[in-house]
């Protein structure tokens, strides 16, 4: 049999693989202290437990240990990850510093997207695979070398609810007291709207929610988000208006905004009508243009105007700046451009 990487473990089933050794459950807490908060992969290092443990496990587990194979860095701060994975396929991982010298980590959950969004680069690459629980947690573990990760976002390569049950084993990973230790309150998971499993996410696991929109009506987001088609936005409303929120807490909706596409007052109207009775953050990203792009970003001005019509309306619209514009980091371009990719595209709402 090949050896277990006990990072694919969750805390219940690292608990579950020892008692199958005949191992008392504590030392699952000792193993996740010594992987997730001193970030020690070699089991022999891990001193307080016994020596025949450690050999049991050195025969029967493994612990997988990321180095990124490029790392760039922006101007800003901003550091963008390439991991090489066990099958040689690709994966990337943003760490974006905020205010107070906080960062906050943004981190992929597939190889590649089925969404095939018409402004993401990572849906015109195709879905490879689902990345494993492991994979989801190594991006953590790589990028906390770096100095600590205040905040975490899902909303890298992929879709994090088309890997549900990885992501939520992840999830289970990133709150343990004995693992990361992160508060919910600190994650945010994006979505393009998978309307079932929005229902079982909410049911299993509290996280925050973002959902990219990008359009306020069915005929244009149909034609930008094909997974409208299958979810229209009534649907996605009923959804968001059922998803369970704790006092002051909201949805963050995602919204690109393209030159002439959605971009204009009336654009604005269809969204505060859309978001009436959600508790809700509107997130407004403008476009990155690429070469060959078929959109373009908005002025300074019409960016401006749109979020102001959203205030005056009550609605909560932050414009998010923009960041490692200098060293592509906006989802797959660092993958496109070491993969010799030349698929048009754009990054995913939740990117840098």
């Amino acid at each position: 049999m090949s050896p277990v990487d006990l990072k694919n473990l969750t805390p219940e089933q690292l608990t579950e693989f020892l008692q199958g050794l005949g191992k008392e459950a504590f030392r699952a807490r000792q193993l996740l202290r010594w992987i997730y908060k001193r970030g020690v992969c070699d089991l022999a290092a891990m001193t307080d437990l016994s020596k025949a443990l450690r050999e049991d496990l050195a025969e029967r587990a493994v612990i997988s240990d990321w180095e990124p194979e490029t790392v760039q860095v922006s101007r800003d701060g901003t550091r963008k990850y390439l991991f090489r994975l066990a099958d040689g396929e690709t994966v990337e991982t943003v760490r974006i510093p905020m205010e107070g010298g906080r960062s906050t980590l943004c981190i992929s959950s597939q190889v590649g997207c089925a969404m095939q969004c018409s402004f993401c680069l990572t849906g015109s690459f195709g879905l490879t695979r689902n990345l494993t629980i492991a994979e989801i947690v190594n991006q953590v573990c790589a990028a906390r070398k770096d100095g600590p990760v205040n905040n975490i976002v899902l909303m890298g390569m992929g879709e994090p609810l088309h890997n549900l049950d990885n992501v939520i084993g992840a999830l289970q990973i990133l709150y343990a007291p004995e693992g990361f230790d992160y508060s919910p309150r600190r994650i945010t998971l994006s979505t393009s709207g998978l309307v079932p499993q929005m229902e079982e996410l909410g049911r299993r696991i509290r996280v925050g929610l973002a959902v990219s929109l990008t359009a306020a009506n069915d005929a244009l987001r149909d034609r930008l988000m094909p997974i409208n088609r299958r979810y229209p936005l009534d649907q996605l409303m009923t959804a968001c208006r059922n998803y369970p929120l704790k006092p002051g807490e909201r949805i963050t909706f995602e919204y690109i905004l393209l030159r002439g596409v959605n971009d204009a007052v009336a654009d604005a109207r269809e969204l505060v009508r859309l978001l009436h009775g959600v508790k809700a953050k509107v997130n407004l990203i403008a476009f990155n243009e690429y070469a060959g792009s078929p959109f373009q970003t908005p002025d300074d001005r019409t960016i401006r105007r749109f979020q102001t019509f959203l205030l005056d309306h009550g609605l909560v619209a932050v414009r998010r700046a923009s960041k490692g514009r200098d060293i592509l980091a906006a989802c797959g371009q660092l993958k496109g451009e070491l993969e010799n990719c030349t698929c048009p595209g754009q990054e995913k709402e939740g990117d840098a």
